[in-house]
């Protein structure tokens, strides 16, 4: 009679061993955190709320350095005023991510977004492409596109808290289906379409600084004023409490020139 051969455990033991070394380094990560100081605590946190900015302000792990990417300021009392501080490797992560989640080229001469790194924060310029509009044509309804757009955009606004300032810009020679509908109402309306679907996703109306349509005023540098890279919306973002287009423009005398196409933002 044929022996019998003998069952086969499998490795099941295995798998729970390792879940078991698993659990316990969670388990001892956890209680290594919840042993330090406070500052590593509240980096930590950071850390887990935004991906975008380093884990400490101003450390690189748990030694102090002093960061080249910012400059401090005296305000006078011999402190050093770090609240107007910008990260410009996090806002270039932002910057990334944004082009990412669109799935666009930041090289792209011709694409449909381009997003630069100011001194306070980010400039999001968003163009009305023929072949990828933002808008249905003769309206201010968004595209399929331009709702993905606006639904990433305020994501990045609320998630950053960034304070905004759109802009609305259009070509000159605007051929409309509506009698009397020129440039400057169809700039103002975009602004003021972009300013209500980035409030119905997220944005916080008190966000939002100023709201203001140029009509064809203001084409893009080395442009034909007709050209229809002029179409687009302009969003500037800014981490700082006074973005650098309100300083400048305390800074300049009262002019007696016609001033565009503006709608205030609501009071907070």
């Amino acid at each position: 009679m044929a022996k019998k051969k003998e069952a086969h455990h499998g490795g099941a033991w295995k798998v729970a061993f390792a879940d078991f070394m698993t659990a316990m380094m969670a388990l001892f990560l956890v209680l290594w955190i919840s042993a330090q100081d406070k500052e590593i605590l509240i980096a930590t946190s950071q850390y887990f709320q935004s991906p975008f900015n380093s884990p400490m302000d101003n450390t690189s792990g748990v030694l102090p350095f002093e960061s080249n990417a910012t400059s401090r300021t005296d305000d006078g009392s011999g402190r050093s005023n770090t609240s107007a501080q910008v990260d410009l490797k996090a806002l270039q992560a932002m910057a990334r991510e944004f082009y990412r989640l669109l799935n666009v080229s930041e090289t792209d001469p011709n694409a449909p977004a381009q997003v630069e790194v100011t001194s306070d924060g980010l400039k999001v310029t968003l163009f009305e492409r023929t072949s990828q509009p933002m808008f249905v044509k003769d309206s201010t309804d968004f595209t399929d596109w331009g709702m993905l757009v606006m639904q990433n955009l305020s994501w990045l606004i609320d998630r950053q808290k960034f304070r905004v300032v759109v802009e609305g810009h259009a070509r000159a020679g605007m051929a409309s289906s509506r009698e009397g509908y020129t440039e400057w109402d169809l700039s103002t309306d975009e602004a003021n379409a972009t300013r209500r679907a980035l409030t119905y996703y997220a944005v916080d109306p008190a966000r939002f600084v100023r709201v203001s349509g140029f009509g064809a005023m203001q084409p893009m540098p080395g442009e034909a004023p007709d050209s229809q890279r002029n179409q687009r919306i302009v969003l500037s973002l800014s981490l700082s409490s006074k973005p650098s287009d309100q300083r400048e423009m305390k800074s300049k005398e009262p002019s007696r020139k016609p001033e565009p196409a503006t709608e205030s933002a609501p009071e907070p």
